[in-house]
């Protein structure tokens, strides 16, 4: 069994998300289940990307207050990795070695250098392992039973 997962923004942002009903319930459950069993890290980036993206970019988005809030709550739910120099640098090799973009290098560079070895994302290439970081789409069928290991 994993014993964490970094969650992208758009895990996030699908909880609050509701023009997507079903991708919002699986997003609510798989968040539900990492903070339960403590299984569930962030980063600040992700944190920032949630406040500009969910205040702005879907189709109902919360108010300044309500975002806030929401990030308190992860702040104090969550275990929140330090963005460090040497993800800053790992991220750079990540767009050198394999064209990704900086933000998701960096994300990337946090899951490999923190040793969590799955990005739960529907952004990223789905099903690739990049040096022993394996990125999991949660909002596939059959996640929990495949992934998780439960339902």
């Amino acid at each position: 069994m994993v014993d964490k997962f970094l969650v992208d923004t758009n895990v996030l942002l699908y909880a609050y998300d509701k023009s997507e009903p079903v991708k919002q319930a699986q997003a609510l459950s798989v968040l539900d289940y990492l903070v339960t069993s403590s299984l569930g890290v962030l980063t600040p980036q992700i944190l920032a990307e949630f406040f500009v993206n969910v205040t702005r970019k879907i189709e109902m988005p919360l108010t300044m207050e309500q975002a806030y809030d929401r990030i308190q709550n992860y702040l104090l739910s969550w275990e929140v990795l330090d963005l460090t120099g040497p993800i800053v640098l790992e991220a750079a090799r990540g767009v050198r070695t394999y064209q990704f973009a900086y933000w998701d290098a960096q994300i990337w560079a946090s899951a490999r250098l923190y040793q969590i070895p799955i990005i739960l994302t529907e952004d990223f290439n789905v099903g690739a392992v990049i040096e022993g970081v394996r990125f999991v789409n949660p909002f596939e069928e059959r996640f929990f039973s495949s992934v998780i290991g439960t339902r």
